[in-house]
């Protein structure tokens, strides 16, 4: 890499998608948690609605007129399941992953990850993948109102880490959040492991296909919007 420069810069990072493919405990817990309550989750609504906030998901499938209480208690078993299901099951980091953290950090990155999943799960993730010594902020569910493709995540995990937007790489795997970084002034860089098209300044299949200079260019090209 090149010679960082002095002033701050972070990489904010999704993670389901992103730093692990986790798609399929989400299916499983959303279909289970709803099955429960009588209600169904097809794959291709749960492929549809991936990634975003679970109020959002259940707003959709329920309707708008929803109980709050509902939200909360079916959210709840879901993500519950989830983390059963992940522990369980085990989980591996993406390819490339683990090695693009450790570059980065080496090279005075500061970083961040910012989700739609609660604070809990991110952090059963982050130490069943040992991760954590690689962020030094996350922002959740928990820390926001409105989700992606809002861009209040990414402001929030920028802010922690005390680096302005403008100096922030966004890494996502699907367009809310990659839409939500074009919104909180971010470059973006694209991971096609869910969505095929996606609108980033780079998009590649794997992080192992970056360059090795890709997230310092992107900082010094000028943005075009």
């Amino acid at each position: 890499m090149p010679a960082q420069s002095t002033e701050p810069r972070a990489v904010l990072w999704d993670m389901d998608g992103t730093l692990l493919d986790s798609a399929e405990y989400h299916w499983l817990s959303w279909r289970e948690a709803l099955a429960r309550e009588g209600h169904v989750m097809t794959r291709d609504r749960f492929d549809a609605t991936f990634g975003r906030r679970n109020d959002a998901i259940l707003r959709e499938l329920l309707g708008e007129d929803v109980l709050p209480e509902t939200i909360v208690r079916i959210a709840a078993a879901k993500e519950e399941r989830y983390r059963e299901l992940a522990q369980a099951g085990g989980i591996e980091p993406l390819p490339g992953v683990r090695a693009w953290l450790a570059r980065l950090k080496a090279a005075g990155w500061r970083q961040a990850v910012a989700s739609s999943a609660p604070r809990l799960n991110i952090a059963t993730i982050l130490d069943a993948m040992d991760f954590g010594p690689f962020f030094a902020a996350v922002a959740a569910d928990d820390d926001v109102q409105r989700g992606k493709p809002d861009p209040q995540v990414f402001l929030v995990a920028a802010a922690k880490l005390g680096v302005p937007p403008a100096r922030c790489v966004v890494v996502e795997d699907a367009p809310a959040g990659l839409e939500g970084a074009r919104r909180a002034g971010m470059r973006r860089i694209g991971l096609a492991t869910s969505h095929a098209e996606l609108d980033a300044d780079i998009v590649v299949r794997s992080l192992e296909d970056l360059p090795l200079d890709a997230f310092d260019r992107l900082l010094d090209e000028p943005s075009v919007g």
